[in-house]
């Protein structure tokens, strides 16, 4: 058993290196599933207005968890490289040091935004049923913030233990109780909008719990939670680090919040409900870039600490390689699905599931350049540089997005903030092989 396992200092073939990141693949799907589970039996139990309630709260509680991303990430890639280096104590110090971090952000975040969640939402241009929808739910959602965060930060920290697999049936196991519940609680008792939230918050519960007691005790992986040192510089250096997946998913959700107010205007509630459905859709494709990106990341911090520039220059060759492939698999099933996923989520409704329908067939060619920029933008915070990795998340996800959001609905109506998605990934894809040509060199990949 010991023979199969894959260590961090290993050579990575194709096979090792699918092998590897193919839990957290899963691991990401599964965590998408829980928005989408949701989703699903919201919209076919609750109706189309609480459905766009859910979507419409949906971004703002994503904006929630960012510290999560941030600390994981880019705390993740700190601790590989010090384990690359040999600094074992110092690696699970630094690792103890960033799981009280996210519990103490997750109790702040959570408390301000209670408070504020009312405003935010009516500032965003929700009103009558649909508030009360989005409160109901956001409200519920936003306590469990600190179980959320702390499940974020382990998807990371479980793979740079050389633990993906654990990871994976920790989220299978979160994943399957949530749709279980919303079954039960939505579809079989008339729960609503509270059984949703609440089977949601079990969850994260589960997904952050169980690995934070694994952790905590003794254990056969690379790291594990002791008695945290505060050390001003690696928790700055682990933010700083992890800035862009910050801003990547802040900046999504902040747009996604921009998506709808377009829609709005253009086509109603119909349009939000439409949107909602298609991010369902691009949270799974978009969850396998995601996942390949979080479980290369460690591989490629160690060889980088360990300056084996050889194993780089491989690393990052046959991960676009697979880009690649995943990218041309991702058009062709967009494409052919597009139907039967609007079916599946608005079929009770002929115009909202055309509407639907055709933003799907726009929105599959996106998938062609969106994995090469996610991919890129990790590779550099993998390789300890933020602030590359947070020029190609910011340019994707705000300046590119929001430009185009903004511009070329004026030309072709609806269908131009369909287009703009795609526009969106191609630019952002072409900045990262820009800065990909430059920063060669200096990494020796």
């Amino acid at each position: 058993m010991q023979k199969n396992t894959i260590k961090l200092s290993d050579h990575f073939t194709y096979a090792k290196l699918l092998r590897f990141t193919v839990p957290s693949m899963f691991m990401m799907i599964f965590t998408s599933i829980y928005g989408i589970v949701d989703g699903f039996f919201v919209s076919n139990y609750a109706g189309k207005t609480a459905f766009a309630a859910v979507n419409f709260i949906i971004p703002f509680l994503i904006i929630l968890s960012t510290p999560g991303f941030m600390l994981g990430t880019g705390g993740s890639a700190l601790v590989a490289k010090l384990m690359g280096t040999g600094k074992k104590e110092k690696a699970n110090s630094v690792f103890s040091l960033l799981v009280c971090t996210a519990l103490v952000a997750g109790a702040v975040i959570s408390t301000v935004s209670l408070v504020f969640l009312k405003d935010i939402a009516i500032l965003m241009g929700a009103e009558g049923q649909m508030l009360e929808d989005a409160l109901l739910y956001g409200r519920i959602l936003v306590i469990a913030t600190p179980a959320y965060i702390l499940q974020m930060l382990f998807h990371n920290f479980l793979i740079a233990a050389e633990k993906p697999k654990l990871g994976l049936w920790i989220t299978v196991v979160a994943g399957v109780s949530n749709m279980l519940l919303d079954w039960l609680l939505v579809g079989v008792f008339p729960f609503g909008m509270v059984g949703a939230a609440a089977a949601t918050v079990v969850s994260q519960i589960i997904g952050s719990i169980v690995p934070l007691i694994y952790f905590l005790c003794p254990n056969k992986s690379l790291l594990r939670i002791g008695r945290p040192q505060f050390d001003a510089l690696a928790l700055f250096h682990a933010a700083t680090n992890g800035t862009s997946e910050l801003m990547s998913n802040s900046s999504m959700s902040l747009v996604s919040m921009l998506y709808n107010v377009q829609l709005l205007a253009y086509a109603g509630e119909n349009g939000v409900a439409a949107y909602g459905a298609m991010m369902y859709v691009s949270m799974i494709f978009s969850a396998l870039f995601l996942g390949f990106s979080i479980g290369s990341a460690p591989v490629v911090s160690f060889h980088f600490g360990a300056a084996n520039h050889k194993e780089l220059q491989s690393l990052k060759r046959k991960s676009l390689t697979v880009i690649t492939l995943f990218s041309v698999a991702m058009v062709i099933a967009a494409l052919l699905l597009s139907k039967p996923l609007a079916q599946l989520f608005v079929g009770y409704d002929q115009e909202l599931m055309t509407l639907t329908a055709r933003g799907m067939k726009f929105y599959a060619f996106s998938f062609l350049f969106m994995g090469y920029a996610i991919y890129l933008s990790g590779f550099f915070t993998a390789l300890n540089d933020g602030l590359s990795s947070a020029a190609i998340s910011f340019l994707r996800t705000v300046v590119f997005q929001i430009a185009a959001v903004l511009l070329l609905p004026m030309i072709w109506g609806i269908d131009g903030i369909w287009f703009s998605l795609i526009v969106a990934e191609v630019m952002a894809a072409s900045v990262g092989f820009v800065f990909l040509f430059i920063k060669r060199k200096k990494y020796r990949y």
